[in-house]
């Protein structure tokens, strides 16, 4: 059984075998505003967290087949961030009790309150979503950037919206092009510091003698060209958020440094001989595996746990391929509006080439191709052609045999046209024909000589 209605609400998912109470709960749940689906099986469950992740588990324990906790199990290890709650008959306290340990919100035992259910709902869903800033209100402005209908991204951005209420440090893995800098703008639009600045600096891209003086500033003097005081990112970024891109490519002295200022929460400017106090969340981000870094010696491990309180994953783009479509799509209205240009979708083939592509450039190369394709679009649906031009697929029509027979001979008359200048005669020689055989083929392919003949 399933049930849905409009989008007004946060999303929940209930799981009973019971049909009649589960009806009863979808009529007291969709009264309150909630936008249900209800299902009867935990492997129904399972399926339409795959789909779709709610904001919300409500799930019987004892189901045929794999049971609540079973199902509870599975769901912490997929969606951490999601709240469970159990209901429960007498017989089965002690397993819901200590399902409770492992991570359960609550429990509720059968027969239960409406009212009861209702605020245990309410309280969940404020415990797994906090208000961090007015940025992070209902209408998900926070995230307005990182497009996906993907349950991969779901989870994972339910677990940014969690963290970014908070003051902890983040770590954001992903492939170059995943999107890290949009993520972690999202996390600081969340955030209380969201009216503050955001600050975002490449640690790869400065030169080693320049990057110090970058964070932390310099004043004038300190080496040659420093021509005056210089404040560096942290300052720039207090109050708000500095985001350090690949910091993975940090050389080690810097590394020594950065430790010290995020401990002490203090920087001190090149030739500086006092320290300037800041206060500034950190978010960085890096596509290379810092575990074998540290194994290395190319990365401190005092630094690391620093900045990996929390840990997020930006999977690549293939392996949410469901939000390519959504992706280009958005991506399409912007650029169409940026270039004046009518264009207003992709025609079918199209999409499907854009869903079937490798995309190992991910978010970063779907934008370059849809831009491209945009930019050289004549009609109001770009074409597959312009797509596999931006792909850099090489365009294969395939023909049947009577059709490409076809194509030649046209092809291999005009040529002969062209090279005769309209002559006949000497076309029809050239190619071993009499004349009346010759005209009967430029009559089947609509070719007039006279079109080739020399001015």
């Amino acid at each position: 059984m399933s049930s849905s209605t409009a989008r007004r609400g946060p999303g929940l998912l209930i799981v009973d075998d019971d049909a009649d109470l589960l009806k009863l709960l979808s009529m007291r749940l969709d009264a309150a505003g909630y936008e249900v689906t209800a299902v009867s099986s935990a492997e129904a469950a399972l399926t339409e967290l795959a789909i779709h992740r709610p904001a919300l588990l409500l799930s019987d324990v004892r189901l045929p087949g794999m049971d609540g906790l079973a199902l509870f199990d599975i769901v912490r290890e997929r969606h951490p961030a999601l709240p469970v709650i159990l209901l429960t008959a007498h017989g089965t306290i002690p397993d819901a009790v200590a399902a409770t340990a492992r991570g359960v919100y609550t429990y509720l035992t059968k027969p239960f309150d409406g009212r009861a259910l209702l605020d245990t709902i309410a309280q969940a869903l404020a415990l797994a979503a906090p208000q961090g800033a007015e940025a992070a209100d209902h209408d998900e402005a926070w995230r307005q950037q990182l497009v996906s209908r993907s349950s991969v991204m779901a989870e994972m951005l339910a677990e940014a919206k969690l963290v970014a209420a908070t003051q902890a440090s983040v770590l954001i893995h992903g492939e170059s092009g995943t999107g890290k800098e949009v993520l972690a703008r999202a996390i600081h639009a969340a955030s209380p510091r969201a009216r503050k600045p955001f600050v975002a600096v490449n640690c790869g891209a400065i030169p080693e003698a320049l990057l110090e003086s970058e964070l932390f500033g310099h004043v004038k003097g300190a080496f040659t060209g420093a021509l005056g005081n210089h404040q560096g990112l942290f300052q720039a970024a207090h109050g708000g958020t500095l985001m350090l891109d690949e910091i993975g490519d940090m050389p080690l002295p810097l590394q020594v440094k950065l430790l010290r200022v995020l401990q002490e929460g203090q920087v001190r400017p090149v030739g500086a001989t006092a320290a300037v106090p800041v206060d500034v969340r950190i978010l960085s981000a890096t596509h290379r595996d810092l575990d074998a870094a540290m194994a290395e010696g190319q990365f401190r491990e005092d630094l690391y746990y620093r900045l990996n309180v929390v840990s997020l994953h930006l999977p690549r783009l293939a392996e949410r391929r469901e939000d390519i479509p959504l992706l280009a799509q958005h991506f399409l209205a912007r650029l169409a509006l940026k270039y004046g240009k009518r264009v207003n979708g992709f025609a079918p083939d199209a999409l499907k080439a854009l869903g079937t592509a490798a995309w190992p450039g991910n978010v970063r190369q779907l934008h370059n191709v849809v831009e491209q394709a945009c930019a050289l679009s004549t009609s109001p649906l770009v074409p597959l052609s312009l797509v596999q031009r931006a792909l850099r697929v090489p365009s294969m029509e395939v023909l049947s045999y009577a059709q490409a027979r076809l194509r030649f001979e046209r092809d291999y008359l005009v040529s002969l046209l062209k090279l005769t200048d309209g002559n006949v005669a000497d076309a029809a020689r050239l190619a071993e024909r009499n004349r009346t055989e010759f005209y009967r083929l430029l009559q089947r392919n609509g070719l007039d000589p006279g079109l080739f003949r020399a001015e």
